[in-house]
């Protein structure tokens, strides 16, 4: 659709969109690798042409155009390059962290605290029995064994020992 140097209205727009849209879409999107984005801008290019009206005279309307459309493209590519580029799945697992935020991180020691406290209120025998099986991981047959003293009793030691760190930390401080 030449028309030498007529003036173009809107039936004449979309005309030129029938006839080089596909043309310029496929143009945008080699360029782009995004079909919706080249989509936007094919778009774009023709709304462009439209806004012009009568002050569009044209000689080539495929190479106006393509110049519309690689104009568009310069200014999408200026706009991306000053963004800040969006996080990657590996940038979000860099970032993600599985570490405790610093308030649950304070309780924590808080509690810790207090079973350090409540432990330490531990009569002696039973406060052996207690860390040799939870911090020193030995089975009550080990600590029975190293501490001279039968299965059943270091059974109920580490009983009345859980009782009374459990009764400690329910307590309010």
């Amino acid at each position: 659709m030449d028309r030498g140097r007529n003036d173009l209205g809107s039936s004449d727009v979309h005309a030129l969109y029938r006839q080089y849209g596909p043309e310029i879409r496929g143009y945008l999107i080699r360029r782009l690798r995004c079909a919706e984005t080249a989509a936007d801008l094919t778009q774009e290019t023709f709304l462009r042409l439209l806004r012009q009206g009568e002050a569009a005279r044209l000689d080539s309307p495929r190479s106006y155009l393509y110049r519309i459309a690689a104009n568009l493209l310069n200014d999408h590519r200026r706009k991306q390059a000053a963004r800040p580029p969006l996080a990657d799945a590996a940038m979000l697992d860099q970032a993600a962290s599985d570490l405790p935020g610093q308030d649950r991180v304070l309780l924590a020691r808080s509690e810790l605290a207090r079973l350090g406290t409540a432990v330490e209120s531990l009569p002696p025998r039973r406060r052996e029995v207690f860390v040799l099986h939870k911090y020193g991981g030995l089975s009550y047959g080990e600590i029975a064994d190293r501490l001279g003293i039968s299965k059943n009793t270091v059974m109920v030691h580490m009983t009345k020992a859980l009782a009374h760190c459990r009764d400690r930390l329910a307590a309010p401080e």
